[in-house]
């Protein structure tokens, strides 16, 4: 079965975020006083072949662990696509 992961990285919320700031920074200039807080992470589409979405699941759980995101600054979620539906 083919799948599509779409994986957010983002800083998690004790890590300084100097990108997040200045677009919030931006954003205030512009006019959009109500902004409280910007966080600015990656966007990262994986397509993989697996045999159950369980083991597609599993897959992406250790792409995104072991390189797709810096357990020690970031998290993760992602949402797992197949032709039958979304699952999260």
């Amino acid at each position: 079965m083919k799948a599509t992961a779409r994986v957010i990285v983002t800083p998690k919320p004790v890590v300084n975020d100097p990108q997040g700031l200045t677009v919030k920074q931006g954003l205030m200039t512009l006019g959009f006083r109500e902004v409280e807080d910007v966080r600015v992470g990656k966007y990262i589409e994986v397509s993989l072949e697996a045999e159950t979405m369980h083991e597609a699941r599993e897959r992406v759980e250790a792409m995104c662990r072991q390189l797709l995101a810096n357990h020690v600054i970031e998290d993760f979620h992602f949402e797992l696509d197949h032709e039958g539906g979304k699952h999260r």
